[in-house]
């Protein structure tokens, strides 16, 4: 079974969230970051990885995905204070050594930001998808 991802982004502490569901984490909040992902995330800046959870079968994230999404707001900022008290964007934790260089992207347009040297498409990052 391929692993799939139920992720939560926010815009700052304690700002505008958005909750998702992929198979491919890093490459989707790099899709948020760049705009390419949500027309809302883009709008409202929501950009920073703050709560993550692995699940092994895309159901069994799916269905926590919806679960989350009806969730009040405060159970959903509990569960990021529990899982990551400070609030740290934790994208750069998920990429390992040289791929470090996803920048964050800058205060601008969606559509003008700067792309990464890298795409997530490109053979060296997905070289360490199928290593996990």
């Amino acid at each position: 079974m391929k692993r799939s991802f139920v992720y939560l982004l926010a815009s700052h502490r304690n700002g505008t969230l958005y909750c998702g569901v992929t198979s491919n984490l890093i490459h989707r909040v790099w899709q948020h970051r760049t705009g390419e992902a949500s027309a809302f995330t883009a709008e409202y800046g929501v950009h920073q990885l703050v709560w993550f959870e692995e699940h092994g079968d895309v159901v069994d994230a799916i269905r926590r995905e919806t679960q989350i999404k009806r969730w009040r707001r405060a159970w959903k900022l509990k569960l990021i204070e529990d899982f990551n008290s400070q609030w740290r964007d934790l994208y750069d934790d998920l990429l390992p050594g040289a791929e470090r260089i996803y920048t964050k992207p800058p205060k601008v347009e969606p559509g003008r930001m700067t792309r990464p040297r890298f795409a997530p498409t490109d053979p060296f990052l997905q070289s360490f998808d199928e290593r996990q």
